[in-house]
């Protein structure tokens, strides 16, 4: 795609949410169904169903997906994304490249070992090896807009107000 034709795409879509700033806010969702049986969880993603289930370091078998994987995956996917439609508004050319994330948990958290040890990623690192030709101010542009726009690394950096609710069927 090149940068006219992402900006033919996307400019009805930006004047109608300068014009109408409610019709800007979706609430995207994911559901997933329990196991009956085992410790697992099953969810559509909408392309396939994945089934999530205990990393290996909590007593998992390694053969389902874990929830853990799956944010990184997501953040992998979603800053991907970002940089090359970044890079196709500038008109940066990025020939191909790779995204890597990584983060560290301790579960001795996650499984109660520990109460001072924290639930989750101690840190996350996100990190793109480009095959490009671009200059180093480019770059620097690509990261900056890319950090700023993408949905899942903004998420992670400034986490939203999270509510949890229960209902019960019996």
């Amino acid at each position: 795609m090149k940068a006219d034709e992402l900006k033919a795409l996307q400019a009805p879509l930006k004047a109608r949410y300068e014009e109408a700033p409610e019709t800007a806010v979706i609430t995207l969702r994911a559901h997933g169904s329990l196991d009956g049986d085992g410790i697992a969880c099953r969810v559509d993603t909408g392309r396939a169903l994945v089934e999530a289930g205990l990393h290996p370091a909590t007593g998992g078998t390694g053969l389902q997906a874990c929830s853990g994987d799956m944010l990184l995956e997501a953040l992998v996917a979603c800053a991907g994304v970002t940089l090359r439609a970044v890079a196709t508004a500038l008109g940066v050319e990025v020939r191909g490249g790779s995204v890597h994330a990584e983060g560290e948990l301790d579960f001795r958290g996650t499984l109660g070992v520990d109460r001072a040890a924290p639930v989750g990623f101690r840190t996350v690192r996100l990190r793109f090896d480009l095959d490009t030709d671009a200059k180093p101010d480019q770059i620097a542009s690509l990261v900056k807009l890319t950090e700023r726009y993408c949905v899942v690394y903004q998420t992670l950096a400034r986490p939203p107000a999270m509510a949890l609710d229960v209902q019960v069927r019996g």
